[in-house]
């Protein structure tokens, strides 16, 4: 059999088989990227993790990103390993994640016991779901303006981290913290992985997030691509104000943070990564840094990451926010609209970025 034969022959029997646009090994060519969503995408049905599985499956997709304690109807190991041979049975991979770890930022919440015993827990869980990968993050915007900043938060972060350091290598979990809400920019989330140890600390990329840090996502992604086990990637808009720029989220390739090039390079840099949607759209944010008294808690912002965002600013434009109908529910239209976005979104990433192991 000659090469063309056999590529023809192989092709044909992984479309039989239900397996779609992994590359043959013959060819020489890597396997397209892992597609998955996070389930904040969905936030307003409320769905738990068995239902959201099977919808997952539904969409044919490789991965799922739990990243909420909340979505289990119980941490018993029992039922979570139930869930993962579902998952399985399914040919879905699980990760695993939960809120914010940092016990000094502003929202913090005891909910699931210290940091510390939070942040255990959530290993377990993610551990006990196959999960590689356990996401969280430090805190929020608003936590460049407390009492010490920044710098402050990271190093409490680091102490947390190195406090699980040993269950974290027992399990084979890496504690994977994103760059969330406006917190951190690319290079300062870099700097606390290398403190608090890169052997079992990595990094959940979030594109959309990078804007709310006056950062371009290319940026960010060329900075955090060594350190990323996990990832919830969006469009964004950016366009100019009277003030300085706004922010809206979108669908991908709705947005003008070039998605297309974004994903080429996550593809070329963390292949082993799964790019999973995290599809938070409808609403804008304005960054008025044309405003002397915006800058307080933005003295760390860089000038070449600046001057990457104003950039991609000058080709934006501006986009109404989503408003459900006069006269509708506006819980359902609110769901109906996270829905249809993500879905809109899936179909993007496959037959315009072509990624996704599932036909």
């Amino acid at each position: 059999m000659n090469r063309r034969q056999f590529l023809t022959s192989a092709t044909a029997t992984a479309a039989t088989l239900g397996s779609s646009r992994i590359a043959l090994a013959a060819d020489g060519q890597k396997a397209p990227l892992k597609l998955g969503f996070d389930n904040f995408s969905l936030r307003a049905l409320g769905w738990k993790a068995d239902k959201l599985i099977d919808y997952a499956a539904s969409q044919k997709v490789d991965t799922i990103l739990f990243s909420d304690l909340d979505v289990y109807e119980n941490h018993d190991e029992a039922y979570l390993k139930d869930l993962k041979a579902k998952a399985d049975a399914l040919g879905l991979e699980i990760q695993a994640g939960t809120g914010g770890i940092c016990p000094s930022a502003h929202r913090f919440s005891d909910k699931w016991g210290t940091a510390e015993e939070h942040l255990k827990l959530t290993l377990r869980v993610a551990h006990t779901l196959g999960s590689k990968a356990g996401r969280c993050y430090q805190g929020f915007g608003a936590d460049r303006k407390s009492e010490g900043g920044l710098t402050a938060r990271m190093k409490d972060t680091v102490k947390v981290c190195k406090a699980v350091e040993g269950y974290a290598k027992e399990v084979g979990v890496k504690i994977a913290i994103e760059n969330h809400a406006g917190d951190m920019q690319g290079w300062q989330l870099r700097d606390l992985i290398e403190e608090a140890g890169p052997d079992y600390v990595g990094a959940t990329i979030d594109s959309g997030n990078a804007t709310w840090t006056l950062e371009d996502p290319l940026i960010n992604l060329e900075t955090l691509a060594p350190y990323v086990v996990s990832s919830g990637i969006r469009d964004s808009m950016v366009w100019e104000t009277e003030h300085g720029a706004a922010v809206q989220w979108t669908s991908m390739g709705d947005g003008n943070a070039d998605m297309k090039t974004y994903v080429e390079r996550f593809g070329q840099l963390c292949p082993d990564a799964p790019l999973q949607l995290e599809i938070i759209s409808g609403f804008s944010k304005n960054f008025d840094y044309l405003n002397a008294d915006f800058w307080n808690g933005y003295e760390d912002i860089r000038g070449p990451e600046f001057a990457s965002f104003i950039k991609l600013a000058k080709s934006g434009k501006a986009m109404a926010p989503f408003k459900p109908a006069d006269g509708t529910d506006k819980d359902k239209a609110n769901q109906d609209y996270q829905k249809a976005q993500l879905e809109r979104s899936i179909r993007y990433c496959k037959e315009t970025l072509k990624i996704g192991r599932k036909a």
